[in-house]
């Protein structure tokens, strides 16, 4: 390999890069745009849960329990129901996910120590944020039943009632539970592949349909300097998105970085190398710019995005799908990225996440020259 030809290939696609002001454009904002739409936008933290209560009780005894509701961070009500159709109006039209029904016999019930019953309506729509706040009601429910229980138990004379056992929870790495802190990290591995799609899988397509590539083919280049002269200008742009990513999640979002900043920015490199690489597979694969970037897009976007425990935990996938996120390298990158993040581990537990990104980076850069031999051949 000689080091010239493959500079000559870098200086020519930096010089296509600049030039092609839209796409440098495009590269550049894609991730400041994403990183604030996904950190402002998306969040997966439930809580201020619209609820609507429908008071038939009328009794100090009910006032009390909706006032536990209200005085609950989870749990906003915005509305009072004077009947059935109400809640079924306000929960057809999106207006609560939560309604709470005290009966007309909740005091008489719990002042006689009688099971006093409460009816709580969810939209189950949303299945998992219904789920969510059954817990949270369930679990408030059961903390203010045990109190009423205490209360009486020291009224008729006898010591106050604690609970058999006393869970104590302590959080490691998120204390706080915000969805953001993990959101944020797990999206920079899906816009450096964003990133690479986009990018990478058009360029030997787009040589093949302006022509220029039988210009090259008629020069010393070879396979394997035309990859890596390619790469390393997209490359060079990577990291720059991956630095912009960076910043603006720990000084923007204040995402705890607790890790080695060398060994994200390793990890990065090893990351941005192999989907790079598979967008010049995918080029090479192909002399159509438009199958391209369609073949990139299925083939790396969507797995990055929905098989690698971005969002969706992996855990909770079928068997199937579960098997196949293991040759999906956004997973491992991922897994490197909130590790880093938030948990400040090093090589020693990850050494098994960066080992298949550097296989991985190895097998497709060795697979997209041949394929490039082959289509030169």
């Amino acid at each position: 390999m000689n080091f010239r030809r493959t500079r000559a290939v870098a200086r020519k696609e930096f010089l296509h890069i600049i030039r092609d002001a839209r796409s440098l454009i495009l590269a550049l904002l894609l991730p400041l745009v994403m990183l604030l739409l996904f950190g402002y936008a998306l969040s997966l933290d439930v809580d201020q849960i619209p609820t609507i209560v429908y008071d038939r009780d009328h009794t100090p005894q009910s006032r009390d329990l909706i006032r536990e509701f209200s005085g609950s961070r989870y749990f906003q009500v915005t509305a009072v129901a004077n009947s059935y159709d109400d809640i079924d109006r306000d929960i057809d039209r999106s207006r609560t996910l939560l309604a709470i029904v005290v009966p007309e016999n909740y005091s008489k019930d719990l002042l006689a120590g009688r099971e006093a019953q409460v009816q709580l309506i969810i939209d189950g729509s949303d299945s998992n944020t219904a789920s969510i706040a059954v817990g949270y009601t369930e679990a408030l429910v059961q903390s203010y039943a045990l109190q009423l229980r205490s209360e009486a138990q020291v009224q008729k004379g006898g010591g106050k009632l604690n609970n058999a056992v006393e869970p104590r929870i302590r959080v490691w790495y998120n204390n706080d539970l915000v969805s953001r802190n993990y959101i944020v990290p797990g999206l920079i591995a899906v816009i450096l592949m964003i990133i690479a799609s986009l990018l990478t899988s058009l360029t030997i397509a787009r040589e093949w349909e302006t022509g220029t590539m039988e210009q090259l083919l008629s020069t010393p280049v070879r396979p394997t300097e035309l990859v890596l002269g390619k790469l390393s200008a997209y490359f060079t742009l990577g990291i720059t998105d991956m630095v912009i990513c960076l910043v603006i999640g720990v000084f923007v979002f204040d995402v705890p970085m607790k890790g080695s900043v060398l060994l994200l920015l390793f990890s990065s490199c090893l990351f941005l190398f192999g989907a790079l690489s598979w967008g010049i597979l995918m080029s090479a694969s192909t002399r159509s710019q438009l199958v391209a970037y369609q073949l990139g897009t299925l083939t790396s976007f969507l797995p990055a995005f929905l098989l690698s425990g971005f969002i969706y935990s992996i855990h909770s996938m079928p068997v199937i799908i579960q098997a196949v996120t293991y040759i999906v390298p956004a997973r491992y990158f991922v897994t490197v990225l909130k590790f880093i993040f938030l948990k400040g581990v090093g090589v020693e537990v990850l050494w098994a996440e960066l080992t298949f990104l550097f296989l991985y980076a190895a097998i497709v850069f060795l697979f997209a020259s041949r394929k490039l031999r082959q289509k030169i051949a």
